[in-house]
């Protein structure tokens, strides 16, 4: 089997895993990706499959999305990345990542089995939520955790909350792929491999977002959950390793 098929391959399984979450195609694709070619060509490549699908999610979703419920995420999220670099420079890192990891996993874990009830969150854990997001994401390359549980907890739609995530996610990742493409990053072979497995990609996000319309709100956000207890174990791992 070709390169260029196993890449197409793993952005259709990443692509589902947005459709129905609304996040996690990075956590499905990178370690994959990583197995066949160069992190330095694997993250801009996540990065443009995550503006496609976040792009198609948002058109999807356009409904529901509320400036008031996405701004106070964008504004936190800048400061936290400044600090976050900052962080990495000076902090070692794989200690912070373990400890992290292990917070993630663990709060994912006693949600499954205690399923907290959705409450009314003030409006500054959003600046809150999204500062953690924008540090982590800066930091250690796991950005979404703060913002995941945050929606997660705030008694909104599942709509209202894959909506709020993916134009939060949206922004960031034009950002990302801006930078990427300014810095070199986002060379020639990331435009080919992209190119090559971008209906792939469109393919599985479209079929995850006919699953989504047919699971419960209770349901999603378990899903979600789930998705962010890996996130936290691929932390844990990636720190010990």
């Amino acid at each position: 089997m070709s390169l260029l098929l196993f890449i197409a391959i793993i952005f259709l399984a990443a692509g589902l895993i947005q459709g129905i979450s609304g996040f996690g195609s990075a956590l499905i694709a990178m370690p994959l990706l990583t197995l066949f070619i160069d992190v330095k060509t694997a993250v801009p490549l996540c990065i443009l499959h995550s503006v496609l699908m976040t792009s198609y999610l948002s058109f999807k979703l356009k409904d529901h999305m509320e400036k008031r419920k996405i701004l106070p995420l964008l504004a936190g999220s800048l400061p936290g990345i400044y600090l976050g670099v900052t962080f990495l420079k000076n902090v070692d890192s794989d200690l912070i990542k373990l400890l992290l990891g292990s917070l993630i996993a663990s709060y994912s874990l006693y949600s499954l089995a205690v399923q907290p009830k959705p409450r009314h969150m003030h409006r500054a854990w959003a600046y809150l939520a999204g500062f953690g997001t924008g540090f982590i994401g800066s930091a250690f390359s796991a950005g979404g955790p703060p913002a995941i549980i945050y929606t997660t907890l705030t008694g909104w739609s599942k709509d209202h909350i894959k909506a709020t995530l993916t134009g939060f996610f949206l922004v960031s990742a034009v950002v990302t792929a801006i930078v990427h493409a300014a810095s070199g990053l986002t060379n020639g072979l990331v435009i080919h491999y992209f190119l090559t497995s971008s209906v792939f990609a469109f393919v599985g996000v479209m079929t995850g977002s006919i699953f989504y319309r047919r699971i419960s709100r209770d349901i999603y956000v378990r899903i979600i959950l789930i998705i962010l207890c890996l996130l936290g174990v691929m932390m844990i791992f990636t720190a010990l390793r």
